[in-house]
């Protein structure tokens, strides 16, 4: 009978230390201007069993769980991948966007991997692409894939442009 309350007893502190070991991330400045936002980021995120995604579409902020550093890290390379980006106040958790960008001048580059559900995700590209200087015109759409963008511009510029409107994609093959 000892043994087993001694048993219990370290099951119980087990399950306590591992609870303790859960890692929040608050992502903030994410574009969230929909509903159809807000439920992309949560299924990019529920790919990655064990994490979750708590959405303020209001705050622009996403808060990911997770059991552990690593489950947490790959939730916010889901969130990425699925097109987003912010600023993650957990050093421990980084938001690594791979474009592709050499830090070159182009004249077009084709993007692809943003999230383009809707008009106003439009307008985040159209805002980032008039941020980017020697950036004249774009392509995208509702519902893209992908799309296009010319003028004379730096192609890190126009990234880093994009991840400031919460939005993030890499250069297409």
């Amino acid at each position: 009978m000892k043994f087993a309350a001694i048993a219990l007893a370290l099951i119980f502190a087990c399950r306590v230390s591992v609870s303790a070991e859960e890692v929040r991330a608050k992502i903030s400045d994410v574009h969230l201007c929909c509903q159809n936002c807000v439920n992309a980021v949560q299924k990019a995120v529920a790919k990655v069993a064990g994490a979750k995604a708590d959405v303020d579409a209001d705050a622009g902020t996403v808060t990911l769980t997770a059991a552990d550093k690593a489950m947490a890290q790959k939730a916010a390379d889901a969130l990425v991948a699925a097109g987003y980006f912010g600023t993650c106040e957990n050093s421990g958790v980084k938001l690594m966007a791979v474009c592709g960008a050499k830090g070159e001048k182009v004249q077009s580059l084709k993007i692809e991997g943003v999230h383009l559900c809707c008009g106003k995700c439009v307008k985040a590209v159209d805002r980032a692409v008039k941020a980017t200087a020697g950036a004249k015109d774009h392509t995208a759409v509702k519902g893209a894939k992908s799309f296009e963008v010319t003028g004379d511009f730096n192609d890190q510029e126009l990234f880093a442009a994009l991840q400031k409107q919460g939005l993030t994609g890499k250069v297409a093959k």
